[in-house]
């Protein structure tokens, strides 16, 4: 009998780390096999301050083109060479933490999932879950083996301004803007757009809407139960956007791995991009 409820607890973890959510009890067990890479997706002031004990950290800022419309991504090439640096392969199991926010975790995830890792998740309740099981922290930096990562892009999860141009429209897609209401309205401002409002067609969810105060991410019922209201489902090709797509990562994560849903797509140059061109309308 204890033989078989250790199978089924051994389960039950392998089942939240597909769903691309881990526990810090889960993750305290893997830390100790050495078996994950965590990365801290904190800036490098807050990860010099304090970090899980054994993370690196890559700002998600580190991985985006230095000219043109801001946060749009370097090319795989590139980002696999910093993910290499950093000791990371395609075939590592890695585990994500921020502030607890869950942008710049759920940016990073995007990107590691585009580029062809096999196992990421975001820690869930981040260093305050990390805390209740008390793991440990520290301020050292981690001694990093560089690795080699081998990109294979999936281009089924990013898309253009040209496709959204093309597909916005169409009756069996969803353009979701996870920007807050004020700036889907055009009420709120942001030094990196000039023209305020959203999308034509778009329909908006804010990210904050997979998520709990505490950072933790909400049960898989009450993220459908969103969706479903915001006429987000599952049989629908389903394009995510913010102001840079950073927020739109979360969402993404809780689409595509907690609700199973098939054709999820991030539009890389978000709001940022879209209003730049004036040729472009907006609402």
């Amino acid at each position: 009998m204890k033989k078989i409820i250790g199978i089924l607890i051994m389960l039950l973890a392998v089942q939240l780390v597909c769903a691309g959510v881990i526990s810090a009890k889960e993750l305290k067990t893997l830390a100790k096999s050495g078996d994950v890479i965590i990365v801290s997706a904190r800036n490098a002031s807050d990860y010099s301050s304090k970090h899980i004990d054994g993370a690196i950290n890559i700002d998600h800022k580190n991985l985006y083109k230095a000219e043109g419309v801001s946060s749009m991504l370097k090319s795989a090439d590139e980002i696999a060479k910093i993910f290499g640096e950093k000791g990371i392969s395609a075939n590592s199991k890695i585990v994500i933490y921020d502030t607890g926010s869950n942008k710049a975790a759920g940016r990073l995830y995007w990107i590691f999932k585009y580029l062809g890792a096999t196992d990421v998740n975001i820690l869930d309740g981040h260093l305050k879950g990390w805390g209740k099981v008390r793991g440990k922290v520290t301020k050292n930096a981690t001694n990093i083996t560089p690795a080699t990562f081998n990109a294979t892009p999936d281009a089924a999860i990013l898309t253009d301004i040209a496709y959204v141009k093309v597909h916005k429209d169409d009756a069996n897609v969803i353009l979701l803007d996870v920007r807050s209401a004020d700036e889907f309205a055009g009420t709120d401002t942001d030094k990196n757009i000039t023209r305020y409002g959203h999308i034509p067609g778009a329909v908006n969810l804010e990210f904050k809407a997979v998520i709990n105060e505490d950072g933790t991410i909400k049960s898989k019922d009450e993220i459908a139960a969103a969706m479903n209201a915001a006429g987000v489902t599952s049989d629908k090709e389903v394009i995510l956007y913010c102001a840079s797509s950073v927020r739109a990562g979360i969402v993404f994560m809780a689409l595509k791995d907690i609700l199973g849903y098939g054709n999820i797509k991030v539009y890389d140059g978000a709001y940022y991009e879209w209003q730049a061109d004036t040729a472009n309308s907006i609402k």
